[in-house]
């Protein structure tokens, strides 16, 4: 369903698992970024109505996951840390078109959004199938259930905006970049990505 080209190292939700107040924070922020980037998104693009429309529900939805985190921490006496550095997204972001063409780079904004959510989904449905507390099971396959819907909205309105078939070539183009991010980052569970 994800298409993506390389599935996470199974040891990462054992990594995880050991890393509670950390993947935690991580995750907190991860939500943040993203209810942030829808806010930016509407901010660039007024004019594209239907993605302004989809994506305001997605800027509540995503700050309620920050907060729901967010609970868990402190219902389990854990601090939020600071954020750190997503190699992750920086590396993908270095790829999107930086000048140019306003559509392509909304297309490419839309793609990376794709695959981050995504990549999300497939993280929280390895959590919720492979961690040992039954309570963290449930926990994150709510999460993945959201991130799936995000992702799939992400590349509905990739497919709004620009034909299909430009829409596919870049897609396929992005999972192959991604794969090859993640082939060289270190397998870490203390990170979403």
């Amino acid at each position: 369903m994800l298409h993506l080209k390389l599935p996470t190292d199974p040891r990462w939700v054992n990594l995880a698992e050991k890393s509670v107040e950390d993947i935690l924070t991580d995750h907190c922020y991860c939500e943040q970024k993203a209810a942030s980037n829808c806010i930016s998104l509407i901010q660039k693009y007024p004019d594209k109505e239907r993605m302004v429309r989809e994506l305001s529900p997605i800027v509540t939805e995503e700050w309620g996951h920050f907060r729901q985190v967010l609970a868990e921490l402190e219902k389990r006496n854990l601090k939020l840390g600071y954020q750190r550095k997503d190699e992750y997204v920086n590396k993908l972001l270095e790829y999107m078109r930086k000048g140019g063409d306003r559509e392509l780079r909304l297309l490419d904004s839309l793609l990376v959004c794709a695959l981050i959510e995504a990549r999300s989904c497939e993280r929280f449905r390895l959590l919720s199938e492979g961690m040992e507390d039954d309570y963290f099971r449930d926990f994150y396959k709510k999460f993945m259930i959201a991130e799936a819907a995000h992702y799939r909205l992400f590349l509905d309105l990739a497919m709004e905006y620009q034909p299909e078939e430009l829409v596919k070539k870049r897609w396929e183009e992005f999972l192959e970049i991604e794969k090859s991010i993640l082939l060289n980052l270190d397998l870490r569970g203390d990170r979403m990505h």
